[in-house]
């Protein structure tokens, strides 16, 4: 560890991220995992005002200094982006869900990002073609939607963007 704000982790495919002084790492993930990060990484960019930047798996969320995550894509203001640290919430986290990382995703994730303020999480699952929408409430995260293969998912959070399920995972 170089200092407070930067740890050094090894570039092997692999994703680390620290929750209160213990180390996640999640193995290299199959190939519909990553073409779905890829297929709404590359929907988010075409649909991105300039002012806002879409990272793929690059910048670290630390909201504190024992707590750093690393979701599959986030959408976060371009000037609160630092080298590779974000530590003010982004607008939106997204997790692609496989069967190694669905508990993570889906129950100590979601936890996270619900307390430390992201105002919008998804979580895709690419074998199931589902996207499901949470928005952050005053009381927690509320389930605004939940997206089936065909059926067209409409937001304007954090910004105006139309797709499928179906789309990011064939």
């Amino acid at each position: 560890m170089r200092s407070e704000q930067t740890i050094d982790v090894p570039r092997d495919g692999r994703r680390y991220e620290v929750v209160d002084g213990r180390l996640l790492v999640t193995g290299v993930q199959p190939p519909a995992h990553h073409a779905a990060v890829i297929a709404l990484m590359i929907r988010l960019k075409q649909a991105c005002p300039p002012h806002l930047l879409v990272s793929v798996g690059s910048l670290d969320f630390r909201p504190t200094r024992t707590i750093s995550l690393r979701p599959d894509l986030l959408v976060c203001p371009r000037e609160a982006a630092g080298r590779h640290l974000l530590q003010s919430p982004p607008l939106l986290a997204v997790e692609v869900l496989s069967p190694s990382t669905r508990t993570t995703d889906v129950v100590l994730k979601r936890t996270l990002y619900e307390t430390y303020a992201v105002p919008t999480y998804w979580l895709l699952d690419p074998t199931h073609q589902e996207l499901t929408v949470l928005r952050l409430t005053p009381t927690g995260y509320t389930c605004l939607a939940v997206v089936h293969a065909e059926e067209p998912f409409e937001t304007t959070t954090p910004f105006p963007i139309t797709f499928t399920p179906a789309e990011l995972t064939r």
